[in-house]
């Protein structure tokens, strides 16, 4: 299997070969493009010259649409009870993650969405009484109010029959690795909370457990 390194937090992801593709979708078949009419030449007229080939490898995807056809949903959602805590890697387009946080919503789960620019410290503003100072603007005084926990208030108002809270965190990719690594552990502290953290972006949507990008020891089984 072939690896490429993500240059957001030095992790490794795999990258899809022909053999995969065949595997996967076996009536799909590897097309090959002849450029017939164009040739490339080296040195001059008298040069050597070849034709360019260009190897275009095509899935079901690419026939149906891949905003419509998700084969993993099902994993997507037993990734999610198991670890608990994701960090995905969405294709730089956008729009293919509302496929997956729909399917978490229809499992009855209620979102707080937040961004990690302006985050502060996450664990202050996810589970303390937080400080928060309002801009002056040079005429007023300095004040500073102070706010509940963004976690425990929105569970606090979750309907009886809510599954949990998803804190749905965008441009992770800014956090440090000990912001992560408290992300990673929030559902142990909050039993009732699943975190999924954008730490990047790759050709097609896919996802890893948060406490193998943050560097903590994998969840050892029963």
């Amino acid at each position: 299997m072939a690896w490429s390194v993500c240059s957001y937090h030095g992790i490794l992801l795999p990258s899809s070969t022909p053999e995969q593709q065949r595997l996967i979708f076996p009536s799909m078949t590897t097309s090959t493009l002849n450029m017939s009419g164009k040739q490339t030449c080296i040195g001059g007229g008298g040069g050597h010259c070849r034709k360019t080939n260009v190897a275009c490898n095509v899935s079901l995807e690419d026939f149906i649409g891949g905003d419509l056809l998700k084969f993993d949903l099902g994993q997507w959602l037993s990734d999610v009870e198991e670890h608990k805590a994701l960090a995905i890697y969405s294709p730089h387009e956008g729009g293919y993650e509302g496929r997956y946080l729909n399917r978490l919503r229809y499992q009855g789960y209620y979102f707080l969405d937040l961004t990690a620019r302006g985050l502060g410290d996450p664990e202050t503003t996810l589970t303390k009484f937080h400080p928060v100072c309002p801009p002056h603007v040079g005429k007023q005084p300095i004040a500073r109010w102070y706010f509940p926990p963004e976690v425990d208030y929105r569970l606090s108002l979750l309907p009886p029959n809510a599954k949990g809270l998803v804190v749905w965190i965008i441009e992770a990719k800014v956090l440090s690795k000990a912001e992560l690594q408290f992300l990673a552990l929030l559902p142990t502290l909050r039993p009732r909370v699943r975190v999924i953290a954008e730490c990047g972006n790759w050709r097609k949507f896919m996802w890893k457990p948060l406490k193998e990008i943050a560097g903590l020891p994998a969840q050892e089984g029963p």
